[in-house]
């Protein structure tokens, strides 16, 4: 299964997929109250006439933030991608601007739309968005680290299977195969070049590291089934493991050793981690075993920065950027 499908079907999960009775050596979760009073949310500013907008990344720092907008045309529909640093917005209209993928501390964005049916990976920079070398099939970004080395993954166009890419920021307008576990799909670069993922099919997925000297380690738990990694940051990593039927485990790994903890049930699925350990999804926020509900109806978080900040949207009939703060 592609990365795309396994996005579409994390969308469609909800809270109800249990793990108390997995019998993994760790204490059970509880939620803590639904909000403290220093935790806020306000609407970020973006374009006035556009369908929709969303913002989907943050840099470390909280400086940056990264996204994408919808203008319906009557003839044609236009793609903007939305770059607010310290809250002031820019907007750059761009065809290949479907959806933001990660920014960096220098206000780099990366990215993927689509060229002639394919899949293409784009980078922002200097103010222009042009197009990320990439293989025939094509290839998706999924993370950049402030040094701008971006990891992602490429599409075999015989077979439609993934392999995982570096783009190296010694050696712009190249990318290059890495090696890790067959079928690897990065989904995260930390500051130091470690890179995490997940490899295999659907169902029996593995999860990986692989460290800046190229030793490679797995990312698992006893008795997992599968592992789905979704993020990293610092020297942690998320993602979902699956001890047999329909319950999953959300789970934290200290890369540094490998060991990791039990996060939340509540959350209905991850998104990101800053180095603090903090996670985010849906529209909780966790630290270790318990989460708590962000402000906001109809809210979704998309991203955290090591300060704390966190940005998603709001869909209350339109979606709109959003950002929370003191949380």
């Amino acid at each position: 299964m592609t990365h795309l499908a396994r996005r579409r079907m994390l969308a469609a999960a909800t809270a109800g997929l249990l793990s108390a009775a997995l019998g993994v050596a760790a204490a059970p979760a509880t939620a803590a109250p639904r909000t403290a009073s220093a935790c806020k949310l306000s609407t970020l500013p973006y374009p006035a006439d556009v369908y929709r907008a969303d913002a989907q990344a943050i840099d470390r720092t909280g400086r940056f933030i990264a996204g994408t907008a919808l203008r319906v045309g009557e003839e044609d529909n236009q793609l903007l991608l939305l770059v607010w640093k310290r809250g002031r917005l820019t907007t750059i209209e761009s065809p290949l601007a479907d959806t933001v993928a990660d920014v960096n501390t220098a206000g780099t964005v990366v990215g993927h739309g689509w060229v002639d049916a394919k899949i293409r990976p784009w980078i922002l920079r200097d103010g222009a968005v042009t197009l990320l070398p990439s293989p025939p099939g094509g290839a998706l970004p999924t993370a950049i680290n402030g040094a701008g080395d971006i990891v992602g993954y490429g599409v075999e166009s015989d077979t439609g299977r993934n392999f995982p890419l570096r783009w190296p920021a010694a050696r712009p307008g190249t990318f290059e195969v890495l090696d890790a576990p067959a079928g690897a799909m990065p989904q995260g670069i930390t500051e130091d070049g470690t890179i995490v993922g997940t490899a295999g099919d659907f169902a029996a997925s593995t999860g990986w590291v692989r460290y800046p000297d190229g030793r490679l380690q797995s990312l698992t738990v006893p008795g997992a089934r599968s592992t789905d990694v979704d993020a990293a940051q610092g020297h942690w990593a998320i993602g979902r493991v699956s001890l047999g039927g329909a319950n999953q485990v959300r789970v934290r790994w200290d890369l540094r050793d490998g060991s990791w903890s039990r996060l939340a049930d509540e959350l209905p699925w991850l998104v990101d981690v800053n180095k603090r350990g903090t996670v985010v999804g849906g529209d909780r926020i966790a630290r270790g075993g318990t989460s708590r509900l962000l402000p906001g109806a109809r809210v979704g978080t998309r991203a955290i920065s090591d300060t704390g900040t966190v940005v998603g949207f709001r869909n209350d009939g339109r979606l709109t950027p959003v950002r929370w703060t003191g949380c």
